[in-house]
C-alpha cells in the first residue's frame, strides 16, 4: 500500500508563499482533506504561460485539484489544478476583494486543525460565489453576514433571543439578554438589533434591505472581531479590517 494516496478535490485559496524562484507554498482549505498546504512547482516562470498558473493562486480561488496525500508530511503535492470557478468580479472590484480577503482571513483563523468538513466548506465556497455575484449593497453588508453565521461551525454562534426586553447582546456569552451586562463587550440598540436581523438571513440576496452606513457597519465589524477574539484562542486582531472599512461605504 503506498503512502501517498491521490484525492480530487475542490480548495479555496488561503495564503500563497513564493518558495525558491519558480514555486509557490499554498494553504488551501479543501472539501476532502481540510486545512493543508501544498508546494506548486514551476508556476512563477517569466513566460506568459507561468505567470497564468500563478494567477490561480490568489487568495479566495476556487480550485478543483488532483493531489497526493500523506498524513506523515505537513507539505503535500499536487499533480492537477485548474479554476473550479472562474470569477467575475472579485479579483477585479477593488471592494469584493477587500471583503473576499476579510472573508479569507477569518476563515484561516478559525481553521486550526486539518480535519475535513464539508459542510463549512460548501457554507464558505457558497458565501465567495454569492459575493461575486453580489450588488453594492449585498456587498458592504456581506462580511457582518459571513462573520456572524460563520460562528455557526465553530460551536460559538450567537443565541439569538432579541426582544424588546432582551435587547442587550453579550459578546462574551454570546447571547441576548435583559441587563446591561456590568463588563463593556456588549451592544445595545439598533446594534443589537439589527445584529438580530442579520443572524435571522438565510440568503444573502436579503442584505440587500438592511439600510447601514458606513460608520455604523464598521463599529460592527470591529464588535465581531472582539467576539471572535472571546471564543477563537490567540485570534488576535484582523489585517484585513483597517482596509476593509476604508472601502466600504
Amino acid at each position: 500500500m503506498s503512502d501517498q494516496k491521490l484525492h480530487k478535490t475542490k480548495g479555496i485559496v488561503l495564503r500563497t508563499v513564493k518558495y525558491g524562484e519558480t514555486s509557490l507554498i499554498v494553504t488551501s482549505f479543501t472539501e476532502l482533506l481540510g486545512i493543508q498546504s501544498y508546494l506548486i512547482n514551476g508556476v512563477r516562470t517569466s513566460t506568459k504561460k507561468g505567470n497564468g498558473k500563478a494567477n490561480l493562486f490568489q487568495p479566495a480561488a476556487i480550485l478543483d485539484l488532483v493531489v497526493y496525500h500523506n498524513e506523515l508530511r505537513n507539505l503535500q503535492r499536487v499533480k492537477e489544478f485548474r479554476w473550479g470557478y472562474l470569477y467575475q468580479h472579485i479579483f477585479s472590484d477593488i471592494k469584493k476583494n477587500a471583503v473576499a480577503l476579510y472573508m479569507v482571513e477569518l476563515l484561516t483563523k478559525c481553521l486550526k486543525q486539518p480535519e475535513p468538513n464539508e459542510e463549512l466548506f460548501h457554507f464558505a465556497e457558497d458565501a465567495f460565489l454569492h459575493l461575486d455575484e453580489s450588488n453594492e449593497a449585498m456587498a458592504a453588508n456581506f462580511p457582518l453576514f459571513f462573520a456572524l453565521h460563520l460562528a455557526s461551525f465553530f460551536g460559538f454562534m450567537i443565541d439569538d433571543r432579541y426582544s424588546e426586553k432582551n435587547c442587550f447582546l453579550d459578546l462574551q456569552e454570546g447571547t441576548f439578554v435583559a441587563e446591561r451586562p456590568l463588563h463593556p463587550n456588549f451592544l445595545e440598540d439598533k446594534q443589537a438589533e439589527i445584529t438580530s436581523e442579520l443572524l435571522r438571513v438565510r440568503q444573502p440576496e436579503e442584505l440587500e434591505q438592511l439600510k447601514l452606513n458606513h460608520d455604523f457597519r464598521r463599529n460592527l465589524l470591529y464588535a465581531y472581531e472582539n467576539y471572535y477574539a472571546f471564543h477563537i484562542q490567540e485570534f488576535g486582531t484582523m489585517k484585513t479590517l483597517p482596509v476593509l472599512k476604508e472601502i466600504l461605504n
